[in-house]
């Protein structure tokens, strides 16, 4: 029976991936919520026949939680997870050694498919997914004040914290992040900092 490690920090999102891949695979599947959960649980284990990584839980980054991740599993394939990474993000990971890419847009069927062809040794490539480009996402231009209140985003501070740290009014901060928002095509602040996390900018 194969072994599979899931690790990803959304409790409900985790919970249902390794019910469904557990039913319809019959394999044994493992959990974890954080980088160093699924490190240990590699250890403990000896690897796993695939390990599946969230690409924004805690501790997870480009490259290096994923080379720790390949070390410890190797010479077993692990796979990157996410709900937000751009194509670009994507291609950067099967450069880097990632194995797959499955974006949580995947179908049910297609996810079951991926898993069995990265088990069986091959790199799974969502050959739609990085071949699409963003529109309008060339290069991403972050002025130095940007990145000041991206940096407050990311840590979950409200628009007024933000404004108290930087010395400057409030009605600025706000302008900063619909602009922040706007270069990153991000739904809202919440979403811009996933992605900020996702493309390494902070």
């Amino acid at each position: 029976m194969a072994t599979v490690l899931i690790a990803d920090d959304h409790e409900l999102v985790r919970a249902a991936l390794v019910s469904y891949l557990h039913d319809a695979t019959g394999y044994d599947v493992v959990e974890a919520a954080t980088l160093e959960e699924a490190l240990t649980a590699i250890a403990d284990k000896g690897g796993f026949d695939l390990v599946l990584l969230d690409y924004t839980m805690p501790g997870m980054s480009l490259p290096a939680g994923l080379a720790k991740a390949i070390e410890a599993n190797a010479p077993h394939p692990v796979a990157i997870l996410s709900g937000t990474a751009p194509p670009e993000v994507a291609r950067r990971a099967l450069s880097a050694g990632a194995r797959g890419f499955l974006p949580k847009s995947i179908d049910p069927d297609t996810m079951i498919s991926a898993v069995r062809h990265m088990i069986a040794g091959h790199v799974y490539r969502p050959q739609d997914f990085l071949d699409a480009e963003q529109k309008g996402l060339g290069p991403i231009h972050i002025t130095p004040r940007e990145m000041d209140v991206l940096r407050g985003v990311m840590e979950g501070k409200s628009n007024k914290e933000i404004a108290r740290d930087l010395s400057i009014q409030e009605i600025t901060i706000k302008l900063h992040v619909k602009t922040i928002c706007r270069k990153l095509q991000a739904k809202n602040r919440t979403h811009a900092a996933m992605l900020a996390r996702d493309l390494d900018l902070v």
